[in-house]
């Protein structure tokens, strides 16, 4: 595993749908890298640069679904970076190159030198099946210097509120179809999720990226909608709504 450079401030780059990149404690770590143009029938608004993710370090897969589990936009990374993945998964990555990939499950911890990483529950239902094997999807909390919670996709569910202290909450808003199945948390209740977690900062995912091609398009006002209900439901939250390839700092 290669660190980033000595000394490099905390930051995190928002990609668009549920890929985020953290820079922490001089690593870099991906979530659900997924950059193409086009996924399946989804297709991307806007483009961001793959250079963001050049030198990642650690790649966290919270699941299988095809927008948020992408092979090709994998293939933008180096297959020697550390890749976390939902059991029963490991091997798509192996065989796409990748020489160093870990099963998880919720409640494991791995141990990444000055950040550790823990599986948490996901509640939400991943149909895709990977051979005879049904994968459980997962999200990630990242402890280091500053403690991130990446919840993938998911809908409430009581253990929120026993994640400890959590600096930043990357919190799914919405979905990519006209209406949010079971699953997926949107504005509301991601809020309700601020209160159980209680985050120093909020940023919003799983937003204006993805839909299918059915034009006019309208704007996906999601993440605003989440903003403006957590400034009068939990006003000490700092909400950081980001465009895709937009940074922010984690001080």
């Amino acid at each position: 595993m290669r660190a980033q450079p000595d000394n490099a401030p905390a930051a995190l780059t928002w990609l668009g749908h549920s890929c985020a990149a953290v820079r922490l404690d001089d690593l870099l770590l991906v979530t659900d890298p997924v950059v193409r143009a086009r996924v399946a029938h989804l297709r991307r608004k806007g483009s961001v640069d793959p250079a963001e993710l050049k030198g990642a370090d650690v790649i966290l897969i919270s699941h299988v679904h095809y927008d948020h589990l992408d092979l090709p936009s994998l293939d933008r990374l180096d297959p020697h970076a550390q890749v976390l993945v939902p059991a029963g998964a490991g091997g798509l990555l192996r065989r796409r190159g990748f020489r160093f990939v870990q099963e998880v499950v919720r409640g494991e911890e791995v141990n990444l030198g000055a950040v550790q990483v823990r599986v948490t529950h996901a509640e939400h239902a991943s149909a895709r099946r990977i051979g005879t094997a049904r994968t459980q999807p997962v999200g990630y909390v990242i402890a280091g210097s500053r403690t991130v919670y990446f919840a993938g996709d998911t809908d409430l569910f009581r253990e929120m509120g026993d994640l400890g202290k959590i600096d930043v909450a990357l919190l799914p808003v919405a979905g990519w179809g006209p209406r949010l199945p079971a699953g997926h948390l949107d504005p509301a209740r991601a809020v309700q999720a601020l209160e159980l977690i209680e985050p120093r900062i909020a940023i919003p995912i799983h937003w204006g990226t993805y839909a299918p091609w059915r034009p006019p398009r309208r704007a996906d006002t999601s993440a605003t909608t989440f903003a403006e209900i957590a400034a009068n439901v939990t006003p000490t939250v700092d909400v950081r709504v980001l465009r895709p390839g937009q940074s922010c700092p984690l001080d």
